[in-house]
């Protein structure tokens, strides 16, 4: 008799994923708001989003992923905090053209569910989505065996946000003597860290475990700190103040995400000095030697979110952020120029 084989042989365990599925929905139903239709399970998530709190409605969307910080996570292994990364990353991203998150969805891939592990990732998903004020309506969860290292997965995120078109933020109103406004990072937030691995952990050969007396606590600890989400801070602002232009500092560091958001008879001056930079941008200047453009093009250097707004406001909306307990600074201004940004 020939030997049958089944898909648990190859690797992927259906009844187990399926339990899986089925304890976290308690959790996952803990961000349901009143517009959520469906449960989780579906083929689709349902949000009945109330169209009458706008005048026109514009949909923005946006996804990501978490980056190699997941490595990070893996060597703690910590899985509770990543998903607080996404969630935060992405509701900055549509934050910065004024909308308002309403529900996100997830991705996990991994070789093998490992059931701690999930459970911890959904519940920092859950948690991210909390902070932000959105639901978690669903995802994907794929088993695929040989695609990952055993322990390891990818964390990737979509999230749905709504603005009215009339209140769209999109840099068009960004006029030269604008003041630039930085609100601080806590860290690396999710970027830049196959250079942070490269340094810390092949150069200067520390673990997650070495105590750095800079930081105040073990280089993981410093380097899985979650990415701030700003958001509800920027949407409280738009209430009230007029904000030109809004950029949420990820990726290409200062100097190559304000220009995103810049008319092209603009630039950018940043001045040094105006904020304190981390500790953490210190420490891998020193170990690697790096350049300041490349620390500026890689990483945030203590801003997180970038607020360009008229020069008539700029003293008002600094005193609300210090009501708010942000430690906002002037860092710069806006000039004539190419769409350029100077770091002097």
């Amino acid at each position: 008799m020939k030997k049958t084989v089944s898909y648990k042989d190859a690797g992927v365990d259906i009844t187990k994923g399926n339990a899986l599925k089925k304890e976290i929905k308690k959790i996952v139903r803990a961000t349901f708001q009143k517009e959520v239709l469906t449960d989780i399970g579906g083929f689709g998530g349902l949000y009945a989003f109330d169209t009458k709190a706008y005048t026109e409605p514009v949909l923005v969307s946006s996804a990501d992923g978490v980056g190699t910080k997941l490595k990070i996570a893996c060597m703690m292994d910590r899985h509770d905090t990543v998903g607080i990364d996404i969630v935060s990353h992405c509701a900055n991203d549509i934050v910065v053209q004024g909308a308002r998150a309403l529900f996100f969805l997830d991705y996990i891939g991994t070789g093998k569910l490992q059931p701690r592990q999930y459970r911890e990732l959904i519940s920092g998903l859950a948690a991210g989505c909390r902070q932000v004020g959105c639901s978690l309506i669903g995802g994907e969860t794929a088993e695929m065996p040989g695609m990952y290292k055993p322990g390891e997965y990818d964390l990737v995120g979509t999230i749905i946000g709504a603005v009215d078109r009339s209140k769209i933020v999109d840099g068009s109103k960004i006029r030269p003597g604008d003041i630039v406004i930085g609100l601080p990072s806590n860290g690396l937030h999710t970027n830049g860290y196959s250079l942070a691995r490269k340094l810390f952990f092949e150069i200067k050969k520390y673990t997650v475990s070495t105590r750095i007396a800079e930081l105040g606590m073990t280089l993981g600890e410093a380097l899985l700190k979650p990415h701030r989400d700003y958001s509800r801070i920027v949407l409280k602002l738009l209430e009230k103040y007029a904000i030109n232009g809004i950029a949420h500092i990820t990726g290409g560091g200062l100097i190559d995400n304000i220009p995103r958001i810049l008319p092209d008879t603009v630039d950018v001056v940043i001045r040094k000095g105006a904020w304190d930079v981390l500790p953490i941008f210190r420490i891998m200047e020193r170990a690697g030697n790096i350049p300041e453009r490349e620390l500026y093009r890689t990483f945030n250097m203590g801003i997180g979110m970038v607020l360009i707004v008229p020069k008539s406001a700029a003293g008002r909306i600094l005193t609300a952020l210090e009501g708010m307990k942000e430690n906002a600074r002037v860092i710069g201004e806006i000039v004539k120029g190419k769409k350029i940004v100077k770091v002097i």
